[in-house]
């Protein structure tokens, strides 16, 4: 396990699924971690479980998708832990819809808590980051963004920007050592997906399942490993990569 001992991150999104696993991940193995929930409602629970496993946690609290709001959060951690090396952008949301039903309202939401929010922190993050000459930024894409998606034109495209996105900053902050790198997870289970099989019935998740060669949905834990891969010491050569996290499902 590689040690992230003396590393201060911030995961938006950190309240429950995956940024909470991420956040318990990047604990253990030593960060000191900031806990971003929009209201602040969902930290206590996961800033409890990060004390569990021998870590120091804060609460991040802002609507990240804001950039007012996502740059002064920055500031803080800054000010109060003196540097922040890890930026994991996880904040998303989904509006799901067939394109002749979706209301234009649902377009620019995903656009701005998917994609427009990474901005926002990235920005806000690459100055002190430069400063220090080092960090990893991590990006939360989705096979959505890669393949596409029935029904998810506005979320898939906000992940294939979000890839985009993760490419182009690369490039430009790589002589800093800096890296920035993309996860792209297929199907996982969180609490709001541990009750489809009852709500779509055993033959559409026979279907769904029979889509992964690997022939099971991902743990969050599964998504946090490969997070906590790219801000290892030992990743620091690579970046501008988007790494699947799907059983298979997307190959090529």
């Amino acid at each position: 396990m590689s040690d992230l001992s003396g590393r201060v991150a911030l995961v938006t999104g950190a309240g429950k699924g995956i940024g909470r696993a991420v956040a318990l991940e990047l604990a253990r193995r030593g960060a000191t971690v900031a806990i971003n929930d929009l209201t602040g409602n969902n930290c206590e629970s996961t800033i409890q479980a990060v004390e569990a496993v021998g870590s120091v946690a804060v609460c991040a609290a802002a609507d990240v998708s804001d950039f007012a709001q996502a740059e002064a959060m920055i500031k803080e951690i800054v000010d109060a832990c003196g540097k922040l090396d890890i930026l994991v952008n996880n904040a998303g949301t989904t509006r799901d819809n067939l394109i002749i039903r979706m209301a234009e309202d649902e377009w620019d939401l995903i656009m701005r808590v998917n994609l427009k929010s990474a901005w926002n922190c990235a920005k806000a993050a690459v100055r002190p980051m430069m400063r220090q000459r080092y960090g990893r930024i991590v990006n939360m894409a989705s096979v959505s963004g890669i393949a596409g998606q029935a029904g998810q034109t506005n979320y898939s495209a906000s992940k294939a920007g979000l890839i985009g996105f993760t490419k182009a900053l690369a490039r430009e902050v790589a002589s800093r050592n800096i890296t920035v790198n993309a996860v792209a997870p297929g199907f996982v289970l969180t609490d709001l997906t541990r009750n489809l099989p009852q709500q779509v019935g055993e033959s559409a998740m026979a279907q769904l399942n029979a889509a992964i060669p690997m022939g099971r949905w991902a743990e969050v834990e599964d998504v946090a490993y490969a997070v906590a891969f790219f801000c290892a010491e030992e990743a620091g050569y690579i970046t501008g990569q988007v790494l699947s996290v799907d059983g298979g499902m997307v190959m090529g």
